[in-house]
């Protein structure tokens, strides 16, 4: 028995070669998401307007959303667009969201921070300094060039890298939001701690709080 649906953003590839934009997912985070008893289903980018995403949305009636990585914010509108609905969608709805990478980023800038072009981020593995209580993974991998220096409103911060203090990982201070720098997905074999987090934000029991979960 499933936990249900859980509604994942697609990144658009280019095949101007071709006049070809494809939506695409790494077939990894299907398979993370699916271990946590749910079924991820993704979302596609040209939909049409905002009314006709939320009606997709409204027909998939998910649990819980996924923004996924890949690419930078504002290279695709459509991208931009269909994750400003999913966003909309969640908080209409109380609904659970993780923001991998890209998706935390596109958070941030929804809250009004600024992103940091910052050198060394890209295939390496950082160290992290969780906050005081907070349960998370000692070590993380890291594929992004666009850095987080400042939380935005209306979250707080979860980890920081301790290479330089950036953010890694952050929640909303009120609904069941977070965001992630790392690809929980590239990990082999999978990092229990990344899915004992998943678990407890998307299995109806809120935030996991100081304390709790892994």
């Amino acid at each position: 028995m499933t936990r249900g649906i859980v509604a994942v953003s697609q990144r658009i590839d280019d095949y101007p070669e071709r006049g070809e934009y494809r939506d695409a997912l790494d077939q990894q985070l299907c398979v993370w998401i699916a271990r946590a008893g749910f079924v991820p289903v993704q979302v596609p980018n040209r939909l049409g307007d905002d009314a006709a995403i939320h009606a997709w949305l409204h027909a998939v009636s998910p649990a819980g959303i996924v923004l996924s990585g890949g690419a930078d914010v504002g290279k695709h509108h459509d991208r931009d667009r269909t994750e400003g609905v999913l966003l909309e969608h969640a908080k209409a709805f109380d609904l659970p969201l993780l923001g991998i990478c890209r998706g935390m980023q596109f958070l941030a800038l929804q809250f009004g921070a600024q992103l940091v072009e910052r050198e060394g981020h890209v295939r390496i593995r950082h160290r992290l300094i969780p906050r005081t209580g907070e349960k998370i993974p000692a070590t993380v991998n890291s594929y992004h060039t666009w850095t987080l220096t400042e939380c935005p409103s209306m979250f707080q911060t979860l980890a920081t890298c301790e290479a330089d203090g950036t953010i890694e990982a952050f929640a909303h201070t009120n609904l069941p939001w977070e965001g992630w720098m790392w690809h929980p997905e590239r990990e082999s074999p999978f990092a229990e701690a990344d899915h004992s987090r998943f678990e407890i934000l998307f299995g109806g029991s809120g935030r996991p709080q100081s304390g709790a979960g892994l």
